[in-house]
C-alpha cells in the first residue's frame, strides 16, 4: 500500500511542471509588454497577486528566497499596473498556452475530472500556517478545465510550498543560504532533482556575489558544504540535512494525501496532461517533440 508522504512525494513530481508552465512559457514578453512590468514584476505580481494588498515584507515572507530588495521593488509595481489586471494576464495567457500544449487533450473529459478532484482535496485542507495556500485556495477556480487543473494544482503545489518553508526554517538556513544550499552540486547526482542553476537563481532572487558567497561562507563553517573554484559542493553533513529537508517536506505534505480514494491512480492520471506540456518544450531542460 502507497502510504501518504510517497503519494505526496508523487504528487510533487508529476504535478510540478504542469504548474511552472505560468513562469516559464514562449509569451511571458507580450505579458510583460502587456502589463509595462519587467520579469521580477510580473512574477512577484503574478504568484502573490491572491494576497491581496500587502506590505511587500509580506510577500518577501512568503517567498523566502528571494531577496526582499527585490521584493519592495517589484511588488509595488505590480500593485501599481493592479492586482486584477495581473491576474486577468496571467489567465490569459495560461489559457492560451496550455490550450496549445495540450492540443485535443484540452477537450478530454477527465481533464475537468481531475482538476475537481484535485480541487476537492485541496478544499479538505487546513490552510494553518500556510498563508501563500490560502491566498491561492481563497482565489475562485476557473471553469475552462485546464485552467481549473492550474488552479487546482497550484493550491496544492504552494500549499507543499509553505510546508517546505517551514523544514528551510528549522534546518537554521535564511534566505540566501537556502539558495545557496539549494543550488550546491550534490555529490551523488539526484535523478529528476530540479534546480535552476547558481547564475539564474542569483539573476531571478537577485542576491549578489558578495551575498551568496557571504551565505556559502557561513554554510561551509557549518560543515554544510566546500567552496572551490568550481562553486560549492555539498559534504556529508549538507547531504544528510538535504534529505531531512526533502524528507520532512514530503511528511508535512502527505496530510492532504491521507484517506484520498485511489490516490495513486488519481495522481497518475494527470501524466498524459504533464507531458504535453513537457513536450512542448518551453520548460528548462526539455525540447520539443513533434
Amino acid at each position: 500500500m502507497t502510504t501518504p508522504i510517497a503519494l505526496a512525494r508523487a504528487a510533487y513530481k508529476t504535478l510540478e511542471p504542469f504548474h511552472v508552465t505560468a513562469y516559464f512559457n514562449p509569451e511571458l514578453g507580450t505579458a510583460y509588454e502587456d502589463t509595462g512590468l519587467d520579469g521580477h514584476a510580473w512574477y512577484v505580481g503574478a504568484r502573490a497577486a491572491p494576497m491581496g494588498l500587502c506590505a511587500p515584507s509580506v510577500v518577501a515572507a512568503a517567498f523566502y528566497n528571494f531577496n526582499p530588495a527585490l521584493i519592495e521593488r517589484a511588488w509595488p509595481a505590480a500593485v501599481a499596473v493592479g492586482l486584477d489586471a495581473v491576474s486577468d494576464r496571467r489567465w490569459a495567457l495560461l489559457d492560451s498556452v496550455l490550450g496549445t500544449a495540450l492540443g485535443s487533450l484540452a477537450d478530454d473529459a477527465a481533464l475537468a475530472t481531475l482538476a475537481g478532484r484535485l480541487g476537492d482535496i485541496g478544499d479538505t485542507a487546513s490552510f494553518a500556517g500556510r498563508p501563500l495556500a490560502a491566498a491561492w485556495h481563497s482565489t475562485e477556480r476557473p471553469d475552462v478545465p485546464h485552467l481549473a487543473l492550474w488552479h487546482s494544482i497550484t493550491v496544492l503545489r504552494e500549499w507543499r510550498g509553505d510546508g517546505h518553508l517551514a523544514a528551510l526554517i528549522d534546518a537554521e538556513l535564511d534566505p540566501v543560504e537556502a539558495a545557496v544550499f539549494h543550488e550546491a552540486v550534490r555529490p551523488t547526482p539526484q535523478a529528476g532533482r530540479r534546480a535552476l542553476g547558481k547564475r539564474i537563481t542569483q539573476l531571478t532572487r537577485q542576491w549578489s556575489d558578495s551575498e551568496w558567497d557571504s551565505a556559502a561562507e557561513r554554510l561551509a563553517t557549518r560543515g554544510l558544504l566546500t567552496i572551490s573554484s568550481d562553486g560549492e559542493t555539498l559534504t556529508d553533513n549538507g547531504t544528510a540535512l538535504d534529505q531531512h529537508i526533502e524528507d520532512r517536506t514530503d511528511a508535512m505534505a502527505s496530510a492532504v494525501w491521507r484517506d484520498v480514494p485511489g490516490a495513486e491512480e488519481l495522481i497518475t492520471s494527470a501524466r498524459p496532461y504533464v507531458k504535453a506540456v513537457i513536450d512542448a518544450g518551453f520548460l528548462p531542460g526539455t525540447k520539443k517533440k513533434s
